[in-house]
């Protein structure tokens, strides 16, 4: 999501490197007079991407939840920005009578600026508080699920959202040492568990956190709203890319695009036979993954797969 000369001037790279920058752009197969919807504008790297290959009469309008990333926005009248959740593209495109769109892309997950921004609270490696909103305007943070969530639905948490091998230990755990210990803030959150942990210290913590701010933003959610919006955004002809950082949301986006539904069997009648024709043909049969070289320069990379459909 992100290349130099921003508004401000600083270095974009710094905020987050765009992945499957070139794969993604070509999948979309920008036309020069299209109008495209950038879901995660984060660093801009993605989107100036494809402000590059669209014409005078080309249109972009760019979301981010994150009010940081408004200052990221270049200065190119083409580019509308909203600073929105991704799940009310279809509510802000119709406001601004954008519908249907050529293309939509979306990169989920988090940005390097938010795993490097201590205070944010969305990595195991600082010491800010238990936080992990992406939107700040909302409530709900990870402290309060930890302070106030019962065992039952701790373990559940921790066992859908992060697989973590003895999440219902882990659960026991928080709610008997909250009762004695802050959990507000990562150091603490981390030294109370630290008798529970399982195996390699940082992949049982990048497990856990994942679990919690997935919760705390609602990030499947999301997804399936913003997914079931698709078909009636998209022009005949176009194309949707998606790039995914794990196996969760991987699923959604995969079962999605082949046949329109969340679960892992096809939608059918009691007869066998499907109960709605696809209103999207997938592109990519296999992910796209990030290539030795991106590997290389960007190891945040590895776990990226990017799936394409086209609106038929």
């Amino acid at each position: 999501m992100t290349t130099p000369n921003s508004q401000d001037g600083q270095d974009q790279h710094s905020y987050h490197l765009p992945v499957l920058l070139q794969e993604s752009l070509g999948a979309l197969a920008i036309r020069p007079d299209g109008v495209y919807a950038d879901l995660t504008f984060g660093g801009g790297g993605h989107s100036r991407g494809i402000l590059e290959r669209l014409g005078p009469k080309g249109k972009l309008f760019a979301f981010d939840q994150d009010s940081d990333a408004r200052r990221n926005l270049p200065e190119d009248p083409r580019i509308t920005f909203l600073p929105h959740n991704f799940r009310h593209v279809g509510r802000f495109l119709r406001l601004h009578e954008a519908i249907p769109v050529d293309g939509i892309l979306a990169d989920l997950g988090v940005s390097s600026h938010q795993f490097d921004e201590g205070q944010r609270g969305f990595s195991f490696r600082f010491e800010g508080d238990m936080d992990m909103r992406m939107d700040r305007r909302q409530a709900l943070t990870a402290f309060d699920i930890v302070s106030t969530w019962s065992e039952q639905r701790l373990h559940k948490l921790f066992e859908q959202y992060g697989e973590v091998t003895n999440a219902k230990t882990l659960a026991r755990t928080i709610v008997h040492v909250r009762h004695t210990v802050s959990l507000k803030t990562i150091p603490n959150f981390r030294t109370a568990l630290n008798s529970v942990v399982k195996g390699n210290p940082n992949k049982y913590f990048a497990q856990v956190f994942q679990a919690l701010r997935i919760e705390v933003n609602d990030e499947l959610g999301a997804l399936k709203e913003m997914l079931q919006q698709v078909p009636g955004l998209l022009s005949i002809g176009g194309r949707i890319a998606i790039i995914t950082f794990h196996s969760l949301e991987d699923r959604i986006v995969k079962n999605f695009l082949k046949k329109g539904s969340f679960e892992d069997e096809d939608p059918s009648d009691p007869f066998g036979q499907s109960t709605a024709p696809p209103l999207l043909k997938v592109i990519t049969k296999k992910p796209v993954i990030p290539g030795e070289t991106e590997l290389r320069h960007n190891p945040r990379s590895r776990s990226a797969k990017l799936r394409v459909a086209q609106r038929i």
